[in-house]
């Protein structure tokens, strides 16, 4: 499994926190630290994780794909301009 976190839409709520605190944590008072490559054991609990994220910052995907970011890319945004 393989995490990305949105940090700058992260606003430090710390839910994910509380649904998988073996997989996040915080590193000082308001900057979250987390694994990028949690065990597949894990997922029901990083799946809880990202389900309670009030912004919606925490993406899954498995080990070897990439992870949609919120960030589209730049023909994806020239797109969207276009309509």
């Amino acid at each position: 499994m393989k995490l990305v976190v949105d940090l700058n839409k992260c606003q430090s709520y710390g839910q994910c926190i509380y649904a998988a605190p073996t997989v996040f944590r915080w590193h000082s008072e308001e900057s979250l630290e987390f694994n990028y490559n949690p065990d597949d054991g894990l997922r029901q609990q990083v799946e809880r994780a990202a389900a309670a994220c009030p912004v919606q910052a925490i993406r899954i995907g498995r080990s070897n794909e990439q992870v949609a970011t919120a960030q589209p890319s730049a023909q994806e945004a020239h797109h969207d301009e276009e309509e």
